[in-house]
């Protein structure tokens, strides 16, 4: 996120000193193409969340939102990406919880050496086991699948939980990026 708000902050910084003080058709082309990319840098690092509650997920991804009532939901699954399946075999990715290859190995290495150290609790568990709430036992987006997994247990027999998936565009995010672009592509193309 802070990535994000850094690459607005440049890229309007630079965008409004060609409005201001460019000539001939600066202007025009530093307008669309802010039109253009401000709206996929917020779709890319501020958009994507996901939100649980009793009856439903909501998985906010770059372009679309996807509401999930629980019961609706088959299995989530954690890889090189993290992934929601729902009954009909539709897959969903979570681009707001990162998987982290590095952090998976730095929870295991820290779990090993709790094992080597003769630590009681650490000798009986592995980490990730259910039911385990060892402090550091995991890496955070294995963490938050875990939780998302034991809401979905929980819940998806729930009568509030039940009903249909829901996709819907994200139009605020698309129509300035096709704006931007098209005017973009007149401009340079007028040349």
């Amino acid at each position: 996120m802070a990535g994000g708000v850094l690459l607005l902050a440049i890229g309007v910084w630079l965008g409004v000193d060609a409005l201001f003080r460019g000539e001939g058709r600066t202007p025009w082309v530093a307008l669309a193409g802010l039109i253009f990319a401000v709206p996929l840098v917020v779709a890319y690092t501020l958009r994507p969340a996901v939100y649980a509650n009793d009856d439903r997920l909501r998985i906010r991804n770059p372009f679309r939102t996807i509401a999930l009532p629980w019961g609706a939901v088959s299995g989530l699954r954690s890889g090189y990406s993290n992934e929601v399946f729902t009954q009909d075999g539709t897959k969903f990715q979570l681009w707001a919880v990162p998987v982290s290859l590095r952090g998976r190995k730095k929870a295991a290495r820290r779990h090993a050496q709790q094992v080597a150290s003769d630590d009681p609790v650490a000798s009986r568990v592995r980490p990730g086991a259910p039911g385990v709430t060892q402090p550091h036992a995991r890496d955070a987006g294995d963490q938050a699948m875990d939780d998302l997994r034991e809401i979905a247990e929980r819940r998806e027999g729930a009568q509030s939980a039940q009903g249909d998936p829901v996709v819907r565009w994200a139009y605020e995010i698309l129509a300035p990026c096709v704006a931007g672009a098209v005017l973009l592509a007149v401009l340079l193309g007028l040349g």
